[in-house]
């Protein structure tokens, strides 16, 4: 029942990326975790596979359309991979805990949130739905957007995430790339991504290759579902919708991973007072 409901769930991540374009990859970590009961730096390994890879589908149609800026790409792509890789490697230290990596997500997904929520209560037009990003530093600078894709690259090394809410105004509002081509090259940016923060973690956690594959054709089955289902759904409702639904799912992430350190040091307490107790003895 376990299997039969993760997959189900891992479905709708696809329905979601097909109806409003982004978003769903950020549910694969919890379920994974929640309710396939896999730890949580496997998790995030296997995370990076299954975003990348429906990443990699979802490439497809805009490379089509001529709408995936690979000069960009590789340029932005470069220093994303390098932040990627070195989150990854900061994530596999002892002093990185699980917690601590399941709380910056939740704070990722609340940031993602609020975007979408905003994002869809604004017109449809590409000017508007930039008009709440902060204004750059310089519009041509590529110093800057090579600086945010190494920050954007070890967030996604370190939570697992792809960083598209991130990437996608950088390449608009730094790398003067129009609006239709930077959702394309976005989705090629994250796909570098996780290659580069999935060889982080290989060979130092353990991963359920069965498990990463159901995933991915669960998942790539609900993306082409959904892309059928967006003909007939405003996807300004969904995003407003699903927005409010990443805020339940980070709340609930942070509650219970704030419980957890709380019940830690209550059994390292208790294991040291039985310790102490056959000492004595």
């Amino acid at each position: 029942m376990t299997w039969i409901i993760g997959h189900l769930l891992a479905a709708c991540i696809g329905i979601t990326l097909g109806l409003i374009g982004g978003g769903g990859s950020v549910l694969a970590l919890p379920i994974l975790v929640y309710v396939m009961g896999i730890p949580p730096k496997s998790a995030i390994a296997m995370t990076l596979v299954i975003v990348g890879t429906v990443s990699l589908l979802g490439v497809i149609p805009h490379w089509r359309a001529k709408n995936v800026n690979f000069k960009t790409a590789l340029i932005f792509g470069s220093a994303t991979m390098v932040g990627a890789f070195v989150g990854a490697k900061i994530a596999t230290l002892p002093i990185v805990t699980e917690t601590f990596q399941m709380m910056l997500f939740a704070i990722m997904m609340l940031v993602a949130a609020v975007f979408m929520i905003r994002r869809s209560s604004k017109p449809v037009a590409a000017d508007d739905t930039l008009a709440f990003y902060p204004p750059p530093v310089c519009k041509y600078c590529w110093l800057w957007l090579m600086t945010e894709g190494l920050a954007v690259g070890v967030l996604t090394g370190l939570v697992g995430v792809g960083g598209g809410f991130a990437i996608v105004p950088a390449l608009v509002l730094l790398g003067n790339v129009p609006m239709k081509q930077a959702i394309g090259t976005s989705l090629l940016i994250i796909v570098f991504n996780s290659v580069a923060g999935f060889l982080g973690y290989l060979g130092h956690v353990s991963l359920n290759w069965n498990l990463m594959f159901s995933f991915i054709v669960a998942a790539s089955i609900g993306t082409i579902f959904g892309a059928y289902l967006a003909e007939f759904v405003p996807a300004s409702r969904l995003q407003k919708s699903f927005g409010y639904f990443l805020l339940a799912v980070a709340a609930l992430v942070l509650v219970q991973n704030h419980q957890r350190p709380q019940s830690s040091r209550v059994e390292n307490h208790s294991t040291a007072r039985i310790i102490q107790r056959h000492s004595r003895v």
